[in-house]
């Protein structure tokens, strides 16, 4: 996978970085003293520490970590990485210079010379046959001509696990807490890639799913609105079906689409209007408010035809007179759509129907919290107002 490569990448770039200082150091040494030449064993020994390493990395990167990451087997890893790192304490412990030597050496001439006190004086030769003149009774017992007792320095390291090892199991533990958190860093967004893709097919499978339910509900009130006119006057149903070819057209090539020409849509909702207006008298006062030009921006289809179609649904009266008010106004990068409607007497049961649950689960699934719609359903009037951003 891409995340793996660029991981493996990552990793390749420090070792390599780390096998490269010694190397560097040193050639930095030569410049600078004369006197130093370049010795390759100073390398080879930096590098023998760093391949221990580098292999206890490994081990880690391919083997161990996938357990905790992938596999989420807590109990196995931190139950190998404890053996693991015991150890590597033991042979941290077993491979320093202090160890190889025993504990318990004979001090060499040399050594003692460099240890005894500066007032020490060497005792004086004894004669052919005489033993060598010894100090006092009451001489105290560090003075005078008594050798010193060889004792380990100071600051030597403790018999068992020293100052070396210590930092030697830290550098190890951070090397191998650094690995896997690189690893999970990796793995998470490899996970958040995969959920978004995963809820992106799921957001177009429930939008291509309304998407759906649009184009029969449409069709279902207009045919109904065209078998009313063909009774009342059959020319006029004539120019209704000629209406209606051209918004078949547009629901054939564009309804499917996630974003339409913010125009067609206003065409398409200036066709709707008139094919209804053949169907009424002048007892139905319908007013829109289109604006001319509109800016080269997209919009979901058949989002504001809901709230004009669900208003000549409801908001019709054949016994009295009533009114269908919509306006859309484009400012800057957004769309302002409203829409009032008087009530009829009959307008009761459905509340909108299909068409407004469904565009209200659209406007969830495109904007998110990022739209404004408002429904007023008072005695007489209903009223909707609906701020989008333009795609």
């Amino acid at each position: 996978m891409k995340q793996s490569r660029q991981e493996n990448i990552i990793y390749l770039i420090v070792w390599g970085l780390l096998f490269a200082a010694p190397l560097l150091s040193l050639y930095v040494r030569t410049v600078n003293d004369a006197t130093v030449n370049f010795d390759w064993s100073e390398v080879f020994i930096v590098w023998h520490q760093f391949a221990v390493y580098l292999a206890l990395f490994l081990m880690h990167n391919f083997l161990l970590a996938p357990l905790l990451i992938h596999g989420n087997r807590r109990g196995a890893y931190f139950s190998i990485m404890a053996v693991v790192i015991a150890v590597f304490t033991v042979y941290q412990c077993n491979s320093r210079p202090e160890m190889k030597k025993p504990l318990g050496h004979r001090p060499s001439t040399e050594q003692i010379r460099r240890h005894r006190p500066p007032h020490f004086d060497e005792p004086p030769m004894a004669r052919d046959g005489e033993r060598p003149a010894l100090p006092p009774n009451n001489a105290p017992p560090h003075s005078g001509n008594r050798p010193p007792r060889i004792t380990r320095p100071a600051d030597a390291p403790p018999p068992i696990v020293g100052e070396h090892d210590i930092m030697a199991v830290v550098v190890l533990i951070l090397m191998l807490g650094v690995n896997l958190g690189i690893k999970g860093y990796f793995h998470s967004r490899d996970d958040r890639k995969r959920l978004a893709e995963l809820e992106h097919e799921n957001l177009e499978q429930q939008l291509e799913y309304l998407r759906y339910q649009i184009h029969p509900h449409f069709f279902m009130n207009t045919l109904n609105n065209i078998h009313a006119l063909v009774d009342i006057d059959p020319e006029k149903a004539k120019d209704t079906i000629l209406e209606l070819s051209k918004m078949m057209r547009f629901l054939l090539y564009e309804g499917n689409k996630q974003g339409v020409p913010l125009s067609r849509e206003i065409d398409f909702i200036r066709h709707y209007v008139a094919l209804m207006q053949l169907r009424y008298t002048d007892k139905v006062r319908i007013t829109l408010n289109l604006p001319t030009e509109v800016p080269n921006r997209q919009i979901p289809p058949l989002i504001l035809i809901t709230f004009i179609e669900n208003a000549f649904k409801h908001g019709v009266s054949y016994q009295r007179e009533s009114f269908i008010e919509a306006k859309v106004v484009v400012e800057n990068d957004g769309l302002q759509f409203s829409c009032r409607n008087s009530k009829s007497e009959n307008s009761n049961e459905e509340k909108g129907g299909v068409g407004l649950a469904n565009v209200r689960k659209r406007l969830n699934l495109l904007y998110g919290n990022n739209y404004d719609l408002r429904i007023r359903n008072d005695a007489d009037v209903y009223s909707v107002k609906l701020n989008i951003p333009l795609l």
